[in-house]
């Protein structure tokens, strides 16, 4: 596996390094070229297909009448949905451009570079001709734009965000590491406008580090403060979590006294220097971010001390940003960046700032660019395609806001109903599972990994406009030639998380095993207990979940008490070191409400030329050996006897795993575009049929050498572009021939045979009972079968023999996943448990466990009339003493049906009895209850309770049950958990209170009081005339007893109850307390007499199940103080933000990547330093913003 994915992904580095080189010598060639402000491309926000009405736009007229811009028309394309592309619209033969918001495209800088990289599409072309399984390729600019290929509509949905500057895979590629100290001037004269451009400048500077950097963030007046007091004296790595804590951290900021400009220096000096000297944090570029709006002086004295010690070396670069329209003097703050390798920047605009924060990233990048023989080649995190992070808070708004729209709703249609505590408490319970979900959609989001290299301008000299102070009294714009070392901008590829699966083979490990991959941060790149997304939408900190908070070793450790072989086995892991090891472990599954443990086995082997490593582990008990068919040449030998391996899979009730890769062709083609994977299997092995059939070795295409790359001439033919993956597809057709009598008519003619002549099964059972009276009897409605193979087939017994009628059955849909269904794997374990169990009491092996079936109803089940219980058994290969697990049959029946025998044989004597029963379960002497080996209720005489938590029933006998070991509790915890945190009301006390100020808010006040007022009294009046019809359901109403909480109609409302509690999504821990059944216990029959007046109990385990029966006596009364079990998850509380916690902790080590380019000899002739504000130089900033502000304007006004 780890060769595979090492191919696939050389492949995808020699087709970003061949952008690369493309647009290098594209651009030096085009920098002559005269620049064409009308020149016409394909804008993905405004390109049109065929057909599409235009929406001309009002032409803009400016104070002079002949000044109209003429709006330049959009180029029309044609776009069609392909799959590989996510059934996007594209157009695989140009690219297209996206524009940020914030970036007018018509600037000449921006469409120069617009138009040279048109240049690309070729390469792009080529590259996708050459290798099909490419996706997404693309040329981030310097100047904000994207082009992408292949082209494609880009949707603002609610509005565009997206700036590929911002961008982990941009950033990480155009610097080397970096150490950040941001230190804000939180003195007085930062009041108002001021503060928020410092803030709004903090907040993008956050935007453009990456989880290789370091950074904190320190105010400064009187004294040097961290906005974040648990980051107290150290630098925290700037992944999402501890980004997010940062930019919470600057909402509470305050303005007071003067500026101690000298003493946050000084703190930011020796802060970095002790980190550098202690091999700590990113250990490459270190810079320290001034945001002020003056300084007295230029500070030589510190900066002699601590950064001019070794020149023209400078450690520490310095950039400064001038905050505020009317300041004394600029010289000082920029000479400090310009005599410490950094970048000055004056803003007075909140419309600028997120382009001149931008400019800190080509300084950077300097040396890397003068080095210019290195191109380092970077992977990134896990990330959401375009998603911008910034849109969960947005998004959860949203969520509140029709929350609380249908509380109002609900509440002006009935206030009594609303008001009633069983409405109450059912919104409370929704809410909680709502919150508490720990699964949910992931498809909506299309989850990447990136490739990519820097691209550099190789100019060395330039003609650059720059504005120049004249006598500190006017502006002067002057055109000069200086030297640059400049960054074009970053070429890409994307590799999709579900393409990486697909290399991962989980046919070749089996039921519960699986391989993950981890980066060189220790974070999970793929893993199949990956949680990104709760309530379709993104998790606070949702790439930032490390290994060992997924892989949960089986102690009783508290939470983030991490075990140390598991530790141990993660720093191999990040060192990408080749290692194994055995580990015991316990994992959650079904909805994180089941609970197993068993011991694993690890290994893991590095993804050579990348920052990865590739994991694999499997169960000890049935992982070690797998089923492996004694020809390789299975098909070819049917083939050769003349049969047909297609006919092994006739009619229609049978599926193949979805996410497995059988036979697939590489790129898509109009007459091979197949609906389901089913077509697809069928169209290869008419292939094979079709002879001179070629087994393919490779998935992915070997790439051209680099250096001799130039153009791709000739293009294979397209049906040679197809991998199949020989073992699965073998050992899928064997699967279907020994089988293929499942599929046969189950109606017990002539056409139910199996592979010896004799009738199946199925029919055997159909056959031995009238169909009425079998479905009355038994109630199945489903019978199935899964191999090993990933291959499923079933039979529907609801209608029998009516073609016409029969449709895709819904167990087709929901169960078609075979060895990663919930069914498949409880019945392999409940196998094992019950082998391992009998082995340790010395009974030896037993018949009965391969006959035992694991029974399940869903949690939700309560009392509905079509609910369903899933029955399932696990059959098992034996080789020379040893086994596998190959397959799992089952059945699906009504839920009426067994609650009915069970009915039967507990309100009756046992059988032969000669005499009647005075007690039974339905006399009201017992309570029986029929409970899985995880403690919830499968039957119960009250039918609300099916699928309930036991210990959510009845909490006294589940916690009797622990204490007398039947069962026993295992704590999981969630590390990937999301808690909601009420808002924080906005602090007042920041603002300096003149007398003005005062008057202002006494007469705002004062007004607001008396608008409140009338509003209060026409309400009220309203009210009095409001007759709010009720229907006879709530004739409770009428009741002496019911209390009406709007009793006194002229009372004011309780808006508290009506209005939800705003809150904030944020990263947390859970802990989840689950429950499993106590092999060590005997299993025959456990008797508890009853004690002082406590019940006495039975418990008899089912034969051949997972099942257990309870009987309890309800001869005394249940106590009352016993506190209700659950398996809900609990926050856990560490006294601060996980952040904060994660912090206190002992840092977790990581790999630092192993590219360094942080200073070169001739970056010190390099003149440029910075600018100051001009209106020419933003004008074009300013109104792209004010486009951005009414988009959003629009969203919000909706």
């Amino acid at each position: 596996m780890a060769k595979d994915l090492k191919y696939m992904m050389d492949a995808k580095v020699s087709a970003v390094k061949r952008i690369m080189d493309t647009a290098e010598n594209t651009a030096i060639s085009y920098d002559e070229e005269p620049v064409n402000q009308s020149f016409q491309y394909y804008n993905a926000k405004e390109m049109i297909e065929p057909g599409e009405i235009i929406t001309t736009p009002i032409p803009m007229i400016d104070e002079d009448p002949a000044d109209i811009t003429t709006p330049i028309p959009p180029k029309e394309i044609v776009l069609t949905k392909k799959k590989h592309f996510f059934n996007e619209a594209v157009n695989t033969s140009v690219s297209s451009v996206h524009v940020p918001t914030n970036v007018y495209d018509r600037a000449t800088e921006v469409i120069k570079a617009i138009k040279w990289s048109e240049a690309l599409d070729s390469i792009f072309y080529n590259n996708y001709i050459g290798d099909p399984t490419l996706t997404w390729q693309y040329f981030g600019s310097s100047t904000g734009f994207l082009r992408q290929f292949p082209a494609t509509k880009w949707v603002e949905d609610p509005v565009d965000l997206y700036d590929c500057r911002l961008r982990s895979w941009y950033i990480e590629a155009a610097n080397s590491p970096k150490d950040v100290i941001i230190l804000v001037d939180s003195s007085g004269s930062m009041t108002g406008q001021r503060k928020d451009i410092a803030k709004h400048v903090v907040s993008n500077i956050l935007d453009t580090l990456g989880p290789n950097d370091y950074v904190n963030i320190f105010t400064f007046s009187e004294e040097v403060t961290e906005v974040v007091d648990c980051f107290r004296d150290t630098l925290v790595q700037a992944n999402m979590g501890n980004i997010r804590e940062l930019k919470l951290g600057m909402d509470n900021i305050e303005t007071t006294e003067i500026a101690n400009v000298s003493a946050a220096l000084t703190k930011a000096f020796e802060l970095l220097e002790t980190f550098r000297e202690s091999r700590n944090g990113a250990r490459c570029n270190q810079a320290i971010m001034l945001v002020s709006d003056g300084v007295p002086y230029s500070f030589e004295d510190i900066f002699e001390q601590y950064n001019w010690k070794e020149l023209p070396f400078i450690p520490v670069r310095v950039f400064t940003y001038l905050i505020g329209r009317e300041v004394a003097d600029v010289k000082e703050i920029k000479e400090m960046a310009c005599k410490n390798q950094g970048y000055y920047v004056h803003l007075s605009t909140l419309a600028e700032v997120r382009e001149e924060v931008l400019n800190y990233i080509p300084v950077i990048a300097r040396p890397l660019v003068l080095n210019k023989r290195e191109h380092p080649v970077v992977w990134s995190e896990v990330y959401a395609d375009v998603e911008d992070p910034k849109m969960t808070d947005w998004l959860w708004e949203i969520k509140e806001r029709a929350e609380q729209k249908e509380r109002f709703i609900d509440y002006r249609k009935n206030r009594v109903i609303f008001f009633s505590p069983e409405e109450q408490h059912r919104r409370m319970i929704m809410k909680q599972r709502m919150n508490q979900d720990p699964y949910s959609n992931n498809q909506k989001y299309n989850f990447m990994t990136t490739v990519s290299v820097p691209v550099f301008d190789r100019r060395e000299n330039a003609n650059i406009t720059e504005d120049i102070l004249v006598n500190a009294a006017y502006w002067v714009t002057i055109t000069r030639e200086t030297k640059v070392a400049n960054i074009l901008g970053v070429a890409g590829a994307d590799v999709p998380i579900s393409e990486i699966k697909k290399y991962l083979k989980p046919h070749l490990l089996g039921v519960n095993g699986y391989a993950f991959i981890v980066t060189n941060n220790g974070y999970i790149l793929t893993h199949p207990d990956f949680r990104p997304v709760f309530q379709d939408i993104l998790k606070p900190a949702y790439n930032t979940v490390d290994m060992i908070e997924v892989e949960l070793t089986d102690d009783d450790r508290g939470p983030r008490d991490f075990n140390l072989a598991l530790l141990h086995i993660r720093e191999s892991i990040i060192n990408q070191s080749t290692g194994a090891k055995w580990v015991h472990v316990k994992y959650h599954f079904d909805e994180m409400k089941r609970v197993s443990r068993t011991r694993r086995q690890y290994y893991w082997t590095p993804i050579k030329n990348t920052p990865f490593t590739l994991v694999v582990t499997y169960p000890e008990t049935y992982g070690v050996h797998r089923l492996q068919i004694r020809t390789e040449d299975e098909i070819h030998r049917i083939l050769a006897k003349g049969g047909n391996v297609a006919s092994f899979f006739s009619g229609i009730n049978w599926k193949i795993h979805p996410d497995w890769v059988y036979c697939k062709y590489l790129n898509e083609h109009a007459n091979e575009t197949f609906a389901t994977p089913e077509l697809e299997l069928k169209h290869f092995l008419e292939r094979m049929k079709a002879g001179g059939w070629k087994w393919p070795a490779l998935r992915t295409p070997p790439p051209p050498e680099h250096a001799m790359f130039s153009n791709i001439s000739t293009r294979m033919p397209e049906k040679d572009y197809y991998y199949c993956d020989r073992n699965l597809m073998q050992a899928l057709v064997y699967d279907a021939k020994v089988t293929e009598w499942f599929s046969k008519n189950t109606s017990g003619g002539s056409g139910s045979r199996d592979e010896k002549g004799g009738p199946s099964p199925i029919a055997v059972l159909m056959g031995l009972l009238p169909r009425n009276e079998f479905k009355q009897r038994f109630g199945v409605t489903v019978s199935f079968l899964a191999t090993h193979s990933g291959l499923t087939r079933w039979q529907d017994h609801m209608n029998f023999g009516d073609e016409s009628k029969q449709s895709e059955p819904d167990f087709s849909e929901t169960h078609n996943r075979a060895i990663d269904e919930i069914w498949y794997k409880r019945a392999v374990e409940l196998y094992y448990n019950n082998k391992n169990k009998r082995s340790q009491d010395g009974n030896g092996k037993d018949d009965d466990d391969k006959n035992s079936y694991v029974y399940s109803v869903p949690f939700d089940a309560g009392n509905r009339n079509d609910t369903l219980v899933t029955a399932s058994n696990a059959i098992f290969h034996t080789e020379g003493g040893k086994e596998t697990p190959v397959a799992v049959v089952g059945f699906q029946f009504h839920h009426s049906a067994m609650y009915t025998l069970f009915k039967n044989i507990t309100s009756q004597c046992r059988p032969n009895s000669d005499h009647s029963c005075e007690k039974t379960c339905f006399t009201g002497d017992y309570q029986c209850y029929v409970i899985d080996n995880n403690g919830f209720v499968v039957i119960s005489e009250q039918l609300q309770e099916t699928g309930a938590f036991f210990g959510e029933v009845k909490p006294a006998f589940m916690q009797r049950m622990l204490d007398d070991g039947i069962f026993k509790n295992v704590t999981i915890y969630d590390y990937q958990a999301v808690c909601f945190v009420g808002k924080n009301i906005i602090n007042m006390a920041n603002i300096i209170q003149t007398p003005l100020k005062i008057i202002w808010w006494f007469l705002k006040n004062a007004v607001s009081y008396v608008l409140w007022l009338i509003v209060q009294i026409f309400f009220t009046i309203v009210q009095a005339y409001d007759e709010v019809p009720y229907d006879n359901q709530y004739d409770a109403m009428a009741d002496p007893d019911f209390e009406d909480p709007t009793a006194g109609r002229y009372k004011e409302p309780e808006f508290n109850k009506v209005l939800i509690n705003r809150t904030r999504p944020e990263p947390c821990d859970h802990v989840i307390t689950l429950y499993e059944i106590n092999n060590d216990v005997d299993p025959t029959v456990y008797r508890k007499d009853a004690h002082q007046c406590e019940r006495p109990y039975v418990v008899l385990p089912i034969p051949s199940s997972n099942l257990i029966l309870l009987v309890l006596d309800t001869l005394c009364p249940l106590p009352s103080h016993v506190p209700v079990l659950t398996t809900w998850p609990v926050e856990h509380d560490y006294n601060a933000t996980l952040a904060c916690h994660k912090a206190r902790s002992v840092e977790l080590p990581r790999r630092r990547p192993l590219t360094c380019i942080n200073k070169h000899a001739n970056e010190s002739i390099i003149e440029l330093c910075g600018r100051g504000s001009s209106l020419v130089g933003s004008s074009w900033a300013l109104i792209a913003s004010v486009l951005l502000l009414g988009q959003l304007w629009h969203v919000n006004g909706n």
